[in-house]
């Protein structure tokens, strides 16, 4: 598993990694995470692992196989953000959520001192022009390395106050029709459900600047040909396998490879259709489904079914924020499975 993976190159060296409570580990052992979490975070803040910078925004650059991604490192106010994707918020999730996945991201942020997410929000410049306005700037880089497990190199520039005051008035001026959760939409939404939680005990003068009420997040033109959606497949385990092949090609035209089935409808659609028949099968036999990036033939290597519906396109994706339409769950992955955002970047999100 990629965390096993994260967890052995890291070892016992100062790392991000101590800060987070990865999907694969929800539901096991939560208290003593959550203790072992809160621990990390006292340490790292008083034992200077970690750079304090001034008031400004972080310019960072990833270089993946499918180019160079640049994004803005912001805060987003969680009072403009709707989980459920609602017409007139300015940032909107994209796909269903699972209720059990938002409530342990609630949990998980309650008492943390530190935030360290993976949040990507999208917006659309097709000329790139808040990019390319920054191209002649000096800026401090602030880190440049190669990450783990091939994910290709990383670097950081500082945008003081007097260049993020522009950037973030273009920044704004580019939500057509909204920002777009592109990854984390359950971090995102955990930290909603953990600030209206909050805010329920505050004054409105103390809801102001709260820094619960706000979340960290790299904001990435999805324009941008270096930015790719592929798909996340779904590893239905713990079934007979044989009884699931014959049984899904009846409710969902399928393509059959071995223990890997293709439905033939594309697109939100196919992803929907195939999700509810894995649901009706689960529902009357045993069985668990984890959604996962890579080769389809690789995954279903020992006793499983790949089902592979494929993935929601650009065009598709903006057409179902402007009519505001909630995509199905996980309806794509921002880049190939080496390519999704590495949490680095953190922010104090507690007064203790």
């Amino acid at each position: 598993m990629f965390w096993e993976r994260v967890a052995r190159e890291v070892g016992d060296a100062p790392s991000a990694f101590s800060f987070l409570l990865p999907d694969a580990y929800l539901g096991d052992e939560d208290e003593a995470r959550a203790t072992e979490r809160k621990e990390a975070m006292y340490s790292a803040l008083e034992g200077g692992c970690l750079q304090r910078t001034a008031r400004g925004l972080i310019l960072a650059e990833r270089e993946t196989a499918a180019g160079t991604r640049k994004g803005i490192l912001a805060l987003l106010d969680l009072e403009e953000y709707s989980p459920e994707g609602e017409k007139g918020a300015s940032a909107r999730g994209t796909a269903t959520l699972l209720p059990e996945l938002v409530e342990a991201r609630r949990a998980a942020r309650r008492g943390a001192l530190l935030e360290c997410p993976h949040t990507v929000l999208f917006y659309r410049d097709k000329k790139d022009k808040l990019m390319r306005s920054l191209e002649d700037e000096q800026l401090e880089r602030l880190y440049e390395f190669d990450l783990m497990q091939g994910g290709g190199r990383l670097a950081g520039s500082f945008l003081p106050d007097y260049i993020a005051e522009d950037v973030a008035h273009e920044l704004m001026s580019r939500a057509d029709p909204c920002f777009a959760a592109a990854d984390g939409n359950h971090f995102l939404a955990g930290a909603k459900a953990y600030w209206d939680e909050v805010k329920a005990g505050l004054t409105e003068s103390e809801r102001r600047n709260h820094p619960a009420r706000f979340t960290l997040a790299e904001f990435v033109n999805l324009a941008n040909d270096a930015v790719t959606l592929e798909p996340v497949h779904r590893v239905v385990r713990e079934i007979e396998t044989e009884a699931f092949c014959d049984w899904f090609p009846r409710n969902v035209r399928t393509r059959r490879e071995g223990n890997v089935l293709y439905p033939l409808i594309g697109g939100a659609e196919g992803i929907a259709a195939a999700d509810a028949a894995i649901s009706a099968f689960l529902r009357a036999n045993t069985g668990r489904v984890s959604y996962e990036q890579g080769d389809p033939g690789k995954l279903a290597k020992g006793d499983c079914v790949v089902v592979a519906p494929g993935c929601v396109g650009k065009e598709e994706l903006l057409a179902a924020l402007k009519g505001g339409k909630r995509l199905p769950l996980k309806p794509f992955a921002l880049g190939g499975e080496n390519e999704k955002r590495y949490c680095l970047e953190c922010r104090e999100i507690s007064y203790d």
